[in-house]
């Protein structure tokens, strides 16, 4: 135990040394080679090595080359700088190394409480047992989308549990042009079929064009198929954009379809001043999926799936082998009983002490400081005279271009992103937007300034001129 308080105040001093340095450090460098092998080529120790030895390691070989994601100036993908109060419960959670499938013990009822608040955060109505925490959102939407699968076999006198797909019209679902990966991966997972993943338009704003998916459900029942789900995005990765979620809803209940909302990286934008009505209707959905690990800055990674009927899930999942009968689970079951993990890490520790460390106040400041920054970032572009706009700002990603003048500005914008991360002074990350290379800034860190707009938007420019 001498060894383990020594090393434990020495994990403690090298962990506080590196986040109190961040922003003094480049945002991003690559890893060099003679690291790079240290890293990738060490063969398996003979003989194990002491605690100090392999802090000592890991401080000199390990910290010093950073994703990026917890500087100010990081402002790519969707990945959050790290809470303190996250960071520092997580050895907590290892010393303690529980199971969270379920049982009488601390972390299945803490998971209870924080599934309850990331809930009402949302305005989601939340039955006791509707909702547990992932890995991430993407296993979430393996959830929601399975549990739609159910129920819509259910409802048409099969069960896909026990019978499998094979024989039965096919099981069609509708994703924005917008939507996430995960919809498309989750969707392929469960057997559905790329092809019967129907990619609906979006309008001027990405939104999902309400119209065009009302046809193509008409279109796919008359041709025989079984339309089952339509999901909408709460904050796209690509702009922030979000769906006309009320509409939506309406057309899921003239057609008995599951109402899925993807709502990962952009859910708790509803927090921000006067932003509510951009999310009306999400309160209808069926399922949403949320992550803790971006906009709460919980350490990665925590997911969560919520549920308006949590009975759905349990018919999707519920496998309990006797050696794990609990005759004292109650109605509610097991976590184990709602999703396909058995064994399930102690996930709701960090979440509970994150969101407990900022209370609401400090989740609303949050998601109001970093949409305030989109915006802010918005006007400095349209004031500039060589960057574009792409988008309208409805959460905290700002979508844009640079333009300098003639030239091919498709190449150009494609090779910006790497240029700019290289020289290290600020990370910011491409897409394609409308068919148009683009880039996108990504705002999650409550220590980003206005200066540090400034200072990203000089190192495109420098970046370009370079190029």
């Amino acid at each position: 135990m001498d060894e383990l308080r020594l090393a434990g105040a020495k994990a403690a001093e090298i962990m506080a040394d590196h986040l109190a340095g961040v922003a003094d450090r480049p945002v991003w460098r690559p890893v060099p080679g003679d690291e790079l092998a240290w890293l990738t080529g060490q063969d398996l120790p003979e003989e194990g090595r002491p605690l100090d030895a392999l802090l000592e390691d890991a401080r000199e070989h390990v910290l010093p080359y950073p994703m990026g994601n917890g500087h100010p100036r990081f402002f790519g993908w969707v990945n959050s700088p790290p809470n303190p109060a996250g960071v520092v419960v997580e050895p907590l959670a290892a010393a303690f190394n529980p199971s969270c499938a379920g049982g009488d013990h601390a972390g299945p009822h803490l998971e209870r409480a924080v599934v309850r608040w990331l809930a009402e955060l949302v305005g989601f109505p939340h039955p006791p047992g509707g909702g547990l925490l992932t890995s991430g959102a993407s296993m979430a939407t393996v959830i929601c989308l399975a549990t739609a699968r159910q129920r819509a076999a259910l409802a048409d006198g099969w069960d896909a549990r026990e019978e499998g797909l094979s024989g039965r019209p096919a099981m069609v679902m509708y994703v924005t042009e917008e939507g996430h990966s995960c919809l498309h991966k989750a969707a392929q997972l469960l057997g559905l079929g790329a092809r019967n993943v129907r990619t609906v338009p979006v309008d001027a704003a990405y939104r999902m064009d309400v119209a065009a998916l009302r046809a193509m459900v008409a279109e796919d029942l008359a041709a025989g198929l079984r339309p089952f789900c339509v999901a909408g995005s709460a904050g796209t990765v690509n702009s922030g954009a979000v769906d006309p979620l009320d509409e939506i809803a309406d057309v899921a209940a003239e057609h008995g379809l599951w109402f899925h909302v993807d709502g990962a990286y952009g859910a708790l934008g509803i927090l921000a001043d006067g932003a509510a009505p951009h999310y009306a209707g999400l309160e209808r959905a069926d399922s949403l999926a949320l992550d803790p690990h971006k906009w709460l800055g919980v350490p990665v990674g925590c997911g969560c799936a919520l549920l308006r009927d949590p009975s759905a899930a349990r018919a999707a999942f519920s496998l309990v082998p006797s050696y794990l009968v609990d005759e004292n689970a109650g109605d509610l079951g097991w976590f184990a009983e709602y999703g396909p993990e058995q064994t399930r890490p102690f996930r709701a520790l960090k979440t509970w002490a994150t969101m407990s460390y900022l209370g609401r106040s400090g989740i609303t400041r949050l998601v109001n400081h970093t949409t305030w920054l989109a915006r802010r970032l918005a006007e400095l572009v349209e004031e500039a005279g060589d960057f574009e706009l792409l988008a309208p700002v409805t959460t905290s990603i700002t979508a844009f271009r640079h333009t300098p003048g003639s030239g091919d500005l498709d190449a150009l914008n494609r090779a910006l992103p790497v240029a700019v991360q290289r020289r290290g002074n600020a990370f910011i990350t491409g897409t394609r937007l409308s068919g148009r290379d683009a880039l996108r800034a990504c705002f999650l860190h409550p220590d980003t300034t206005e200066q540090d707009l400034v200072v990203l938007l000089d190192e495109i420019r420098l970046a370009a001129k370079r190029l």
